[in-house]
């Protein structure tokens, strides 16, 4: 298939990393406590993409070890020709970000000093249109990051129930017209099966009220977040990948977090939190090694990019970043 203009640019040309500069001077951190401690530093890309982040990184630390994970097989070929000039300093895994620790003991890594997930949709999985990611042309109805496996958001549109679909479009896409969008798409269905995002779009303009589209945004945007969350079992993952990636972490490593939307934001913030105050019982008189916060937020709420890396990138836009430091390591016994 011939590629368009955007699709035929080099990798590093067709992807602006969000937050860049700020996520490398994060991670900074965490290399320096792995140098102070004496040990090589490990940086873990755990949403790869199309390697910007990493590349920046790899750039900046030259000793360190990046180890990038991605779910997207194209993804990963991309992001392995970006990267092939550091050689086996960049060391790429097929899986799914909450496996960081499978991951890493897979490389024969006891753990890392940064680790960065930037979540949501990449670019590269927008730009492609053959990946039904975006509303805004015509392309088959698919919208899995691993396109090796799992239903496709047809199987969704095509097979769940109207409650089903008014559920997890409420819910995933926080949309107030959910019931009516399902009862359309399960009245559409019977006349003929969805296969592209462009009658899906059709129909969800149909019954979404003109005003409403006016004030906010794109008629079938939240309805294709809700269906790209469910089909990627997103919010799922988030919530074993952020504690998974907290217990890899070395003393003194950093995790930073991008999100672009609510409910991605309120799982970091709260796995954050969480492992970030005392465990210690309501009037306990002294707090034990083993009740003490194992991280320290270095973010107060959450950081977003300057008006100028938005117009270098408008979709960095809805970015919030969270970071945090591993300041104990819980004893093993």
């Amino acid at each position: 298939m011939p590629q368009d203009d955007d699709e035929a640019r080099p990798t590093s040309e067709r992807h602006v990393p969000v937050l860049r500069e700020r996520c490398v001077a994060l991670l900074g951190g965490g290399v320096e406590a792995a140098r102070a401690a004496g040990r090589a530093p490990v940086v873990v890309d755990a949403t790869l993409g199309m390697g910007g982040h990493s590349e920046a990184v790899l750039e900046r630390f030259e000793d360190v070890t990046l180890v990038g994970i991605d779910r997207d097989e194209q993804a990963l070929a991309l992001a392995g020709a970006r990267l092939a000039p550091f050689g086996d300093r960049a060391r790429l895994v097929h899986a799914v970000y909450d496996e960081i620790p499978d991951v890493l003991e897979d490389l024969g890594l006891d753990g890392a000093d940064g680790i960065l997930m930037d979540l949501g949709v990449s670019s590269l999985q927008l730009d492609e249109r053959e990946r039904g990611f975006a509303y805004s042309y015509d392309a088959p109805l698919d919208m899995r990051m691993d396109v090796s496996r799992g239903q496709t958001a047809a199987d969704v549109v095509n097979t769940y129930s109207a409650e089903d679909l008014t559920r997890i479009i409420r819910a995933w896409g926080e949309e107030k017209f959910a019931g009516r969008i399902a009862r359309a798409i399960v009245e559409a269905r019977e006349a003929e099966p969805f296969a592209t995002t462009g009658r899906l779009v059709e129909v969800i303009r149909g019954v979404v009220p003109a005003a409403a589209a006016r004030t906010g945004g794109h008629p079938a945007k939240r309805t294709f977040q809700a269906l790209r969350i469910e089909v990627n079992e997103e919010l799922d993952v988030l919530e074993r990948a952020v504690p998974a990636a907290v217990d890899a972490l070395r003393l003194g490593g950093r995790i930073v977090v991008m999100s672009y939307h609510s409910l991605e934001d309120r799982i970091v913030k709260g796995a954050l939190q969480e492992r970030s105050r005392s465990s210690a019982p309501p009037g306990f008189p002294v707090e034990l090694e083993e009740h003490k916060p194992e991280l320290k937020v270095l973010t107060k709420g959450t950081e977003v990019p300057t008006a100028e890396e938005i117009d270098e990138n408008p979709r960095a836009a809805s970015a919030r970043l969270r970071a945090a430091e591993r300041i104990r390591v819980r004893s093993q016994r």
